[in-house]
């Protein structure tokens, strides 16, 4: 696979566009100072991920612009069941990695002589291409996280001016820093950016719905999760909002808490009043309270509401995170009484 007719091939680079994020229409435009080149030819709107290749373009789509991240190629056909399970898994992993690496398909029947130079066999068969040249690849289909560890040891290989240093990337990692110190308008500027530069960022999406979320505007925060597609649901930042979401319209009317506290004085098995209980603590941000209220439920009736404490508790560790010491403690301690 070393040797590459199209090395010395010379035209134009992958288009650059623009798009408009879920935010657009409500929000003042971020602009994206600090993040380099991001709003010119350094951006990569959505589109720009993914595209269908020819046998024409196929120089300027994959060799040529392999020289600036790495480019996946995916040869397919109308008639391969195979590829019908592949191709869309592809594409997701190639979105979640955020501007790293981009995936060019191309349709064998229409477009043979590309997969015949490159020996190929049989389809799906997909090949990672950098500064020119074919580096990786496989034949077959692969499940989703097979597809993440190929896509990540590409990256790796690119190095950090390859893929590693995209703009898009750069600028998600700093939100979230904010985000995480509690600066949650100067993140909501950037995650904001990012998706007037890539319509649809998930993971900008779901940041921008936190900060929402810290500022007490939870309708907005609905709006922009609700925007996306079910698979969304798979990144961190929307399972953790929707999580909250569900927790906040369970919160409302559980009524007074110093009533609910007096009922569990004059009894301690009013696991209902202590699961409600656990639910304000969360709502105050006790999240060590509400962990252990739930816990007290476990260790003295684990049939109350069906299991119902443990599967609250779950949700609180979706929502909190799995960094956040405090699902970490909680963890801990399920773990201890679960398996004593």
């Amino acid at each position: 696979m070393s040797d590459n007719p199209y090395a010395n091939s010379s035209t134009g680079s992958y288009a650059s566009g623009s798009a408009s994020g879920p935010s657009a229409a409500a929000e003042p435009k971020p602009t994206l100072q600090g993040f380099g080149d991001m709003a010119g030819a350094g951006a990569r709107p959505a589109g720009d991920l993914i595209k269908d290749t020819t046998t024409q373009a196929f120089p300027n789509d994959v060799i040529k612009e392999s020289r600036n991240q790495p480019v996946i190629v995916d040869f397919w056909a109308p008639w391969c069941g195979p590829c019908k399970q592949l191709t869309p898994l592809l594409e997701r992993a190639v979105k979640a990695a955020n501007g790293k690496v981009k995936l060019v398909k191309m349709n064998i029947d229409e477009h043979p002589s590309i997969a015949g130079q490159l020996g190929v066999q049989s389809i799906p068969a997909v090949f990672a291409f950098l500064d020119g040249q074919p580096v990786d690849g496989f034949m077959g289909a692969l499940p989703e996280s097979e597809l993440k560890k190929f896509i990540d040891r590409i990256v790796q290989q690119a190095g950090p001016t390859k893929g590693g240093g995209d703009p898009i990337a750069d600028a998600m990692a700093q939100a979230d820093e904010l985000l995480k110190a509690g600066d949650a308008g100067n993140a909501a500027q950037i995650y904001g950016a990012v998706l007037q530069h890539e319509e649809g960022h998930v993971g900008a999406t779901g940041g921008l719905a936190e900060c929402y979320m810290k500022t007490g505007d939870s309708e907005r925060a609905s709006q922009l999760v609700e925007s996306l597609p079910p698979e969304a649901d798979n990144d961190p930042r929307v399972a953790a909002v929707k999580a909250k979401l569900k927790l906040d319209k369970e919160i409302a009317g559980l009524g007074d808490p110093a009533e609910l506290q007096a009922r569990l004085d004059r009894d301690p098995d009013d696991h209902q009043a202590r699961f409600d209980l656990a639910l304000i603590a969360q709502a105050r941000n006790d999240r060590p309270k509400a962990a252990d209220l739930l816990l007290e439920i476990m260790r003295r009736d684990r049939e109350f509401a069906d299991d119902g404490a443990r599967k609250k508790l779950l949700e609180l560790f979706e929502a909190w995170g799995p960094t956040d010491p405090a699902t970490k403690d909680a963890r801990r301690k399920l773990s201890s009484l679960l398996f004593r």
